[in-house]
């Protein structure tokens, strides 16, 4: 009885060996893609940030005391809105002058021209001499410059008693006051009263580095990158918390040289920033990104598809045979989830994507559906679970 369980035992172990080699020799089941170039946009990122597209001094051009603030500080303000008034009863009283040194002036020509009126017909006859008509004929011409200098006066009086009303030359958003009422303003540096930004277009400027500039040529050189006709990029602009502002710009501006202090020269961009979406202000930082450009058949792969080893990085590929083989490539940028790869991958090659923790090169390769989201992926160990256990009998 006891030879009899013996060789019972012998047989299920010789059983259970077979079928674990069985299933350790049987093809690995992973997940692939089939390698297939394609035409990609590549975005290009940079740090950037705002800035007003016209920023105006508001300044007094005479001397005179401020009288009034009419504007709310920080408020948007329209062109041709009063900001600030001043005292205009100075500026009333040396018009009012003007213009009587201008009535006076008209006097005396009047006067002159008919004293010329009345020589040049005795001068005719002789009965005048000819410094008497000369002498008339210079008080005319006199008279003439005397109200041509009064009327300029009356003018600049007029333009001194305009400039008393202090409006916006733009539609922005207005600073905070540096005069309150009734400090006495003098045309010079202390005149300024505040500042108002434009910021309807709204600039976006952002630095380039010689190195960013000459990796995009070589790109370019080498058929890798494919810019846009003219460099129309589109600008996409991203805020501090991740929000992407509704509205696109163009490229407006770059500088023709490199900084000698940074090595980089600078972009502009304008984006339209109506006040119903005005979510941008001079001096925020944000991310640019520059859309446009095509990587021309392109190869990208999932991240979790390439390892990195002592020799660099590599894939799994499921050769003509069925089998494992690893492949050392090249991998460029991230994309999203994925990575671009320049070198080492041929056109419809099925790339490995899950299951790799198993494979070993020429290791057969049984290709799956991809595993749905939530489940487990092919040649993951099912988890044990314990048996409930029996209730305590007290």
């Amino acid at each position: 009885m006891t030879i009899c369980l013996c060789l019972s035992f012998a047989v299920l172990t010789g059983c259970k060996k077979e079928q674990k080699a069985e299933g350790l020799h049987g093809p690995v089941e992973v997940t692939a893609v089939k390698i297939t170039p394609r035409d990609i946009p590549v975005e290009f990122e940079f740090i950037g940030q705002t800035e007003s597209s016209h920023q105006v001094e508001i300044r007094s051009r005479v001397d005179g005391f401020l009288e009034k603030r009419l504007y709310e500080e920080g408020e948007i303000v329209k062109a041709g809105q009063v900001m600030f008034q001043m005292d205009r009863r100075p500026f009333e009283a040396s018009l009012q002058e003007a213009k009587g040194e201008l009535a006076q002036q008209e006097a005396r020509l009047a006067n002159a021209k008919a004293n010329l009126a009345r020589i040049k017909p005795l001068a005719e006859k002789n009965a005048v001499s000819k410094k008497d008509l000369d002498d008339a004929i210079g008080n005319e011409r006199v008279s003439q410059a005397a109200v041509i200098a009064a009327q300029g006066k009356v003018r600049q009086a007029e333009l001194n008693l305009s400039y008393t009303t202090i409006r916006s030359p733009v539609t922005g958003l207005s600073s905070r006051a540096k005069k309150q009422e009734g400090s006495y303003i003098a045309v010079g540096p202390e005149s300024l009263l505040t500042y108002v930004a434009k910021i309807d277009p709204i600039w976006v400027t952002f630095s380039v580095s010689e190195n960013e500039f000459l990796k995009l040529k070589e790109g370019v050189k080498l058929g890798l990158l494919k810019l846009p006709p003219g460099d129309n990029y589109s600008v996409k602009v991203v805020l501090a918390d991740g929000t992407v502002f509704p509205q696109k710009g163009v490229l407006t501006f770059a500088e023709p040289t490199f900084s000698q202090e940074t090595g980089t020269f600078l972009v502009r961009a304008s984006l339209s920033n109506p006040r119903s979406v005005s979510q941008l202000r001079p001096g925020q930082f944000v991310r640019v990104y520059l859309i446009g450009a095509v990587r021309p058949k392109a190869v990208t792969v999932p991240r979790r598809a390439v390892q990195q080893g002592a020799k660099g990085h590599f894939v799994w590929v499921v050769n003509k045979e069925g089998q494992a083989e690893l492949r050392n490539v090249v991998v460029g940028e991230w994309y999203g989830d994925e990575c671009f790869v320049t070198e080492g991958l041929k056109l419809d090659e099925m790339l490995v994507v899950d299951g790799i923790i198993k494979l070993a090169a020429g290791v057969p390769v049984k290709i799956v559906e991809p595993t749905p989201v939530g489940a487990k992926p092919p040649g993951a160990r099912a988890e044990k679970q314990e048996a409930p256990s029996a209730p305590v009998k007290k």
